[in-house]
């Protein structure tokens, strides 16, 4: 288990919220930089533009407090030399290539059950979001990742595999602020993955999801 350091608890107060998630997304891409593919280098490790518009729409909807906790994971990470993203990419095996998982998962960390049981609640819970996402967004949703585990393949990942493999590389300390996130979101009546989008399209210059959703309906 992470302790908190001192650090940590200051966190908030030595940096802004943009500045927490600049860290944030530079720290993933040195990692993901550092991650080796079976097939040698994947083209988008090379797309900077993509990564950083992905990975800051959605820590932009995250609470001061998780952003707090994760970028004490990252540094931590950094500063043992783990990589998260290569494990996060590892854990997904287990569903998208069951063989080569089983050959290797011996010397992945072990999974403590209630970070397991958390990751695997919270990712339930977002795929029945990304579903609601599509009855009203259709066009946009058919440009996202299969939704359910049950639609992996070695070829295609699905959203709930892959926030699944992302959450057990987290702490898990940031996994259990996570479901505190998504408990109060759902108790408000909002849609994670709704607002992360949002903040993707707007970034592509749209002005709203249902602009964005007009354009691709005409394409």
């Amino acid at each position: 288990m992470r302790e908190q350091t001192a650090s940590e608890q200051a966190l908030g107060e030595q940096i802004t919220r943009e500045q927490m998630i600049e860290e944030i997304v530079g720290r993933e891409w040195e990692f993901f930089q550092n991650t080796k593919n079976e097939g040698g280098r994947a083209g988008c490790q090379d797309d900077w533009e993509t990564f950083s518009i992905m990975r800051e729409s959605q820590f932009q909807a995250w609470p001061d407090n998780l952003l707090e906790s994760y970028l004490a994971d990252l540094r931590e990470d950094a500063a043992i030399g783990f990589n998260p993203v290569e494990q996060k990419y590892a854990r997904m095996m287990e569903t998208t290539d069951p063989e080569k998982y089983e050959a290797f998962q011996d010397q992945l960390p072990a999974v403590p059950e209630r970070k397991r049981r958390l990751a695997d609640a919270i990712a339930a819970i977002q795929a029945g979001w990304m579903e609601s996402f599509a009855e009203n967004y259709p066009h946009l949703a058919g440009r996202a990742r299969p939704v359910h585990t049950s639609q992996d393949s070695e070829e295609e990942i699905s959203s709930q595999t892959y926030l699944r493999g992302e959450l057990l590389s987290y702490s898990e300390e940031t996994v259990v602020l996570y479901g505190e996130f998504i408990k109060e979101l759902a108790l408000q009546g909002k849609n994670l993955n709704e607002m992360i989008i949002e903040n993707t399209v707007r970034r592509y210059g749209y002005a709203s999801l249902e602009e964005a959703e007009k354009k691709l309906s005409c394409l």
